[in-house]
């Protein structure tokens, strides 16, 4: 090899410094820069672009910066986006990052973008437009495309997130002929939004089935499926349910928000008195203890108040559930899945294998699992469990209907709790007025006597209440805690109403308890009557 073949060796590199080849060193790309507070917008740099188009490209234009454009991105590296932005506004684009929530904040004040705008303007078409009514015609391959479309996309996720914002507990897309229905469950209560097109039905539809992990080619059979997103720094958990209808299915989606609910007795609106007697319950070594009601009642809800309230490091607490609803810090929950074989009955023997002090039962539905239930509760167990009756005495009859032995539940059951919830009054606008004459003849003499000078309240409406005058729900209570009369009646099969002649002086309905708040302003007469119009009779 002559001289001038040969080959400069590269410099050896020093201890610690990486090799590169030869290569000259690159200099680095200064890093994207990120927005970390809500900056002041420029509605003029936000009218380069229209409010489809920014939330197609997850981007929004917000101020000049010299001759560029700034704009927020929630992935500011998303060059085509960037690139996209700057093709339609005509200026050389500068992108900046934004968390999910400096973005939201941005979209709102500079487009005012809501679902019902959104669907609106993707629906495109005039109202002549044939509706898409024969979804058999549909492939799922078309459907899967459809819903993939990052503007139905967004559609989808603005109807969960504002119904999340609206404290929401359930979303419902209702298909009807002409029609696609989207309702949110409010404070109890079914609240209609703003129609999306008739057309978009299938492809929402086939979003909502993708991101729950259900499949979108079946549409005749009802299927259940779970979406778990995060809101502004918390996990929010979804069940969606699905049921085909004559129009296409209905959707349904419960919204499971553990920091929207407050696991404290007193905060669901238990008096001291009712307290002191779930305490009692709580306090037993043993024994069987049931909230009964309908089904939305919180009864659940109110079990998971008073498991946080008996923690303690030194119990085994384990749980059954179908599903698990919200998770308990320190407690065992066990989701039952039936299609593993693993059902209330299954799961409740392999939960006394686990050496458990406290055992929750999410409900008693059959005999098998009453009757596991029942000896649990004798062999030194404190369980706790639902049931659906209407009211606390019914809760012994039923269980005597499902084949338990009068002298075994007389010995294990301690008490029964029965509950319905009602709409709160807005306590910054609730206002005195005279109690109405529509609904004087429904309150019986004992229960007019609460009411100060015949005075009731009503809820004015404010910002606050977003002018309904309601805001949150609170729970009517009645408890029948069991005394040594009671034990003999149900020895004997006594009937309900004999059951109601022995409870003890502690004793209050949920009618009357939902009275007594609805005079110290927590509540309307109207919301008690409609919450516990089927214990009427119990009443006075």
């Amino acid at each position: 090899m002559t001289s001038d073949q040969t080959t400069a060796t590269p410099p050896i590199p020093a201890v610690g410094e990486p090799h590169r080849n030869g290569e000259a060193e690159k200099p680095a790309k200064p890093p994207t820069p990120t927005l970390t507070q809500k900056p002041r917008p420029d509605s003029g740099a936000a009218a380069l672009l229209t409010a489809e188009q920014a939330v197609r490209l997850r981007a929004i234009p917000y101020a000049f910066e010299g001759h560029k454009l700034l704009v927020a991105m929630m992935d500011p590296t998303d060059f085509a986006a960037g690139d996209e932005v700057a093709v339609f506004s005509g200026k050389p684009v500068k992108r900046v990052g934004a968390t999910r929530e400096i973005f939201a904040e941005l979209m709102r004040e500079l487009y005012g973008i809501t679902a019902a705008q959104m669907a609106a303007r993707l629906g495109g078409g005039s109202a002549e437009e044939e509706l898409v009514s024969n979804l058999e015609a549909i492939e799922a391959d078309d459907l899967h495309r459809m819903a993939e479309q990052p503007s139905l996309i967004n559609l989808v996720n603005l109807v969960i997130l504002e119904a999340i914002r609206a404290r929401a507990s359930d979303v419902h897309v209702e298909p009807f002929e002409k029609k696609l229905a989207v309702k949110y469950r409010i404070d109890g209560v079914l609240v209609e939004q703003e129609p999306p097109p008739k057309q978009l039905q299938p492809a929402i539809t086939s979003r909502v089935k993708i991101m729950a992990g259900m499949n979108i080619a079946e549409r005749y059979a009802p299927q259940d499926g779970h979406i778990s997103l995060r809101f502004e720094g918390r996990k929010i958990d979804i069940r969606v349910s699905t049921v085909p209808t004559l129009y296409g299915e209905s959707v349904v989606m419960r919204i499971l928000d553990k920091e929207a609910i407050t696991l404290d007795l007193a905060t669901l609106g238990m008096r001291e008195r009712d307290r002191g007697s779930m305490q009692k319950l709580i306090d037993l070594p043993h024994g069987m203890a049931l909230v009964t009601g309908p089904t939305g009642s919180g009864k659940t809800t109110t079990l998971y108040a008073a498991l946080t309230k008996l923690y303690d490091p030194t119990l085994k607490i384990i749980t059954i559930e179908d599903p698990v609803e919200y998770e308990l810090s320190g407690v065992n929950q066990i989701p039952v899945n039936p299609k593993r074989g693993l059902g209330f009955a299954d799961g409740l023997r392999s939960i006394l294998r686990q050496d458990p002090d406290v055992i929750m039962v999410g409900e008693i539905r059959d005999f098998e699992t009453a009757e596991i239930s029942v000896r649990a509760a004798l062999t030194g167990h404190l369980l706790f469990s639902t049931l659906h009756t209407n009211n606390a005495s019914s809760a012994v009859g039923r269980l005597l209907d499902m084949g338990i032995e009068p002298f075994l539940l007389a010995s294990v059951l301690e008490g029964v709790l029965a509950q319905r919830l009602g709409r709160k009054l807005c306590q910054t606008c609730k206002q005195r007025i005279p109690v109405p004459e529509e609904v004087r003849h429904r309150i019986a003499p004992n229960e007019i006597g609460m009411f100060e000078g015949g005075q009731a309240w009503r809820g004015a409406g404010c910002e606050k209440c977003g002018g309904k005058g309601m805001r949150g729900r609170i729970g009517f209570f009645e408890f029948m805690l069991t005394n040594g009369l009671l034990r003999q009646a149900m020895s004997r099969r006594a009937s309900t109403m004999e059951l109601l002649k022995l409870v003890g002086p502690e004793y209050q309905s949920m009618r009357s308890d939902g009275m007594q708040k609805a005079a110290t302003g927590l509540t309307t007469v109207d919301e008690v009557l409609r919450a516990t119009q089927d214990a009427e009779e119990l009443a006075g």
